[in-house]
């Protein structure tokens, strides 16, 4: 028999809803402050049953071991590597260039606006070194202004050997322009309104514009050498890769350790400052990262390109886009915050002294209901999962084996559904209640910010989004989505509570209760577009419910890294890659006539760590 790792059995009504603590609403539930990267491993009863682990995408070891573990250096590294880092990395120019068939005059351009950086980065490293008291800090500014003028005369060499005459210099533009400003703005001591450093007069002074300096340019360094390392896989793929040279310079040794000696260098200028003083360094490191990604999306790349889809499909295609809500956008399964409510809410009501006609002794009994169901659920779905599981391991995708076995899993899901609605443990919830708990509802990093640029640019990019959820009530999606500011437009396909006078009565409008429910949902709004027109659909998902529509999707995304769904897909024949190097294999086989580069049922489903990554991916930086 197969023997699948043994599901965590979480028992959620021991826990207090688990809710933002942003939210300013008053509410009848507990709202303790927690962070999605504790507090997100729930295995609790769900539509999926998977063992369910955080979410909270986390930087590659390399980034991790930076510095110290607590230095200010790895604090602004970390929170900028899983935003501003991907949005870098999915720009056309480094895409191309990663897949080599970046065109040559495009990386000429970028060479000669990427020299004026660079002279920009030894005057302020001149100037910091003007600033800074300490002997040792100086000679380590001295030291990385030398390695800035060695690349500068790399940038020489190279554009020589193009034909390319270094001594005729092309204008910065107005990327170029913006961040070098910045730079020198923020080494002369034009910092937040405070003073030049020609007008101060203390040593400490002018320390904290060395500061300020060090923690501006630190970013630039880490993110180059982050994108060295990214690179350099593709340099064994191509032995003849054009931009070997230059993807060498980052990836090396010496480039690390200057990553890692200015790092020191702002970890120890930051010592003596502030927590205020911290936090300027934190957005000067913020804005410098913002400009980075502005300048990679800046260069002039003309060709056709796999990423961002909203230039690869725009204006002949209609890009459809499709998502799962629990545990894709959200931190915790909506089950668990559905039976926490409807515990709550008899608890308050016993409290208040109301009758609600609720056949419920006590709250205690409730809770042992749920806790029942959630334990009959687990043990159940993983004598499915070894039901539908096949004894040998497909060789390529064999979409109808797959679709047979998760019909198995449908009837299980059904039956599952109908003992909860049965035990009656979902009655007596206040409508009103439900929405409170969707707006504190707090969602995967990122996802806000991406459902809030769709909004914004829905209809420019003829776009539609769709969520299909296993959810029980919509309205907690409605709630979690209008109070991000990102409903409008959204189109939600979910289940449905029945109330009768604003509270509920236990049954669920089952619309959508398993993958075959989801995959037919798909194909439905799929089948409604102009077929005159060509369109693009791509599915987020983190479950084995997810897997028909993944499949089905021209391209299919899969956030996290549920070891049941990879299982699951494997014996099937399907192939799992990361998305970033699966882009670039593309960029690598595309050609200017090719509009079909993504296909449904190729099997092959991509995985991301990161909702940033989606939002680099589909819609581009954030920044533009």
């Amino acid at each position: 028999m197969l023997v699948l790792r043994r599901l965590r059995l979480c028992l959620p009504l021991r826990r207090p809803l688990l809710v933002s603590s942003a939210s300013a609403s008053p509410s009848p539930f507990p709202c303790p402050s927690a962070s999605p990267s504790t507090s997100s491993s729930f295995s609790c009863w769900s539509s999926t049953g998977e063992g369910r682990r955080s979410m909270a995408s986390s930087p590659s070891p390399a980034s991790a071991a930076v510095v110290a573990e607590g230095s200010a250096a790895r604090r602004f590294w970390i929170a900028a590597s899983t935003r501003e880092a991907a949005f870098a990395a999915y720009t056309p120019f480094i895409l191309s260039l990663a897949a080599g068939n970046l065109r040559l005059d495009v990386f000429r351009h970028y060479i000669a606006q990427d020299a004026h950086f660079l002279h920009a980065f030894a005057r302020a490293y001149e100037m910091a070194e003007d600033c800074a008291d300490d002997d040792d800090d100086r000679a380590t500014i001295a030291a990385l202004r030398k390695a800035i003028l060695q690349e500068l005369n790399l940038h020489a060499s190279v554009l020589k050997e193009w034909g390319v005459d270094p001594t005729k210099e092309m204008p910065p533009s107005a990327a170029t322009t913006k961040y070098t400003d910045f730079l020198l703005a923020t080494a002369a001591g034009k910092v937040d309104g405070t003073k030049g450093s020609d007008k101060m007069v203390t040593p400490f002074e002018k320390t904290k514009i060395a500061a300020y300096t060090v923690g501006a340019m630190t970013p630039c360094m880490r993110l180059y050498a982050y994108l060295g390392k990214e690179l350099m896989a593709f340099l064994k793929q191509d032995e003849n890769h054009p931009y070997k040279k230059w993807i060498n310079t980052y990836a090396s040794s010496d480039f690390e350790d200057n990553a890692l000696q200015i790092e020191e260098l702002l970890d120890k200028l930051s010592v003596s400052l502030t927590g205020e003083e911290l936090e300027i360094i934190g957005k000067l490191y913020q804005q410098a990262m913002k400009l980075e990604v502005e300048f990679f999306s800046a260069q002039l790349v003309d060709q056709t390109v796999v990423a961002p889809l909203s230039r690869y499909c725009d204006p002949k295609y209609k890009l459809l886009i499709f998502s799962d809500f629990d545990l894709t956008c959200t931190v915790v399964d909506s089950s668990a915050i559905l039976a926490e409510i409807a515990i709550l809410s008899f608890q308050k009501a016993s409290q208040s002294g109301i009758d609600n006609n609720l056949d419920r002794t006590k709250s205690g009994d409730l809770r042992n209901s749920w806790n029942m169901l959630s334990k009959q659920y687990m043990e159940e779905y993983e004598e499915c999962m070894e039901i539908l599981l096949p004894l040998e391991e497909s060789k390529s995708l064999d979409y109808d084996k797959l679709y047979k076995g998760l019909e198995v899993l449908a009837e299980f899901e059904k039956l599952a559904n109908s003992r909860v609605v049965d035990s009656g443990v979902l009655r007596g919830m206040n409508l009103e209640d439900i929405r409170k708990a969707g707006e504190r509802l707090i969602l995967q990093g990122g996802c806000k910010n991406f459902f809030q640029k769709i909004v914004k640019t829905r209809e420019n990019l003829n776009l539609d989004i769709h969520i299909l959820s296993y959810c029980w009530c919509a309205e907690l999606i409605r709630s979690a989505f209008s109070s991000a500011g990102c409903l409008d437009g959204l189109n939600i396909h979910s289940n449905e509570f029945a109330f009768e006078e604003s509270v509920s009565t236990g049954e669920i409008d089952r619309k959508m209760q398993s993958p075959l429910d989801k995959v037919e949902k798909f194909k439905s709004i799929r089948s409604d577009v102009d077929s005159t027109a060509p369109f693009l659909s791509v599915y987020i998902g983190d479950s084995v419910g997810d897997l028909l529509c993944l499949l089905e999707a021209d391209i299919g995304i899969i956030i996290g890294s549920s070891t049941i769904l990879r299982r699951v897909g494997k014996q099937f024949g399907v192939s799992f890659v990361p998305l970033f190097p699966g882009l670039v294999e593309k960029q690598r086989q595309l050609t200017e006539e090719d509009a079909s580069a993504f296909k449904a049922r190729s099997g092959v489903l991509y995985t991301v760590s990161s909702w940033s990554e989606i939002h680099a991916f589909i819609l581009g930086s954030d920044f533009s």
